[in-house]
C-alpha cells in the first residue's frame, strides 16, 4: 500500500521531525556511552516517550562502553530477546534481565533528564 500523497509543507514537516527524533536517539546513546545516564533510566524512559521506544534494544547495548555487535547480539539471544526488538516492545521480565544483567556497570547512574 502506497502512502499517501504529502504536500511540500508536510514532507518539510516529516523531514524535521525525523530528524528531531534521530538527533534526541543519537544524544541519549551519546549520554549512555559516556555514562551519563544508566541503561534502567533509558529503558524506563522509553514505556512514556515514543522517540526512545523507538529505538532498537541491540542499538542501545552497542552504545554501552565495551558492548559491540558481537556481544550484544549474544546478551539479548541470552536474555530471549528478539534481535529486532524495540525498547517500547520489551515485556516486564526482559527489562529486569537487561537491568540485572548491567547492575553495577561501570559509570551507573539512575538519572534521567
Amino acid at each position: 500500500m502506497p502512502l499517501p500523497p504529502l504536500s511540500a509543507s508536510q514532507r518539510a514537516e516529516a523531514l524535521a521531525k525525523a530528524a528531531a527524533a534521530r538527533a534526541r536517539r543519537a544524544e541519549l546513546r551519546d549520554r549512555l556511552k559516556r555514562s551519563e545516564e544508566s541503561l534502567a533510566a533509558i529503558l524506563a524512559l522509553g514505556q512514556d516517550d515514543e522517540v526512545v521506544g523507538r529505538m532498537r534494544v541491540s542499538a542501545l547495548l552497542q552504545a554501552l562502553p565495551g558492548i559491540g555487535r558481537a556481544r550484544a547480539a549474544q546478551i539479548m539471544e541470552r536474555l530471549g530477546i528478539a534481535a529486532s526488538r524495540r525498547v517500547r516492545g520489551l515485556g516486564p521480565r526482559q527489562r529486569e534481565a537487561l537491568v540485572a544483567e548491567f547492575d553495577g556497570w561501570p559509570g551507573r547512574r539512575d538519572r534521567i533528564t
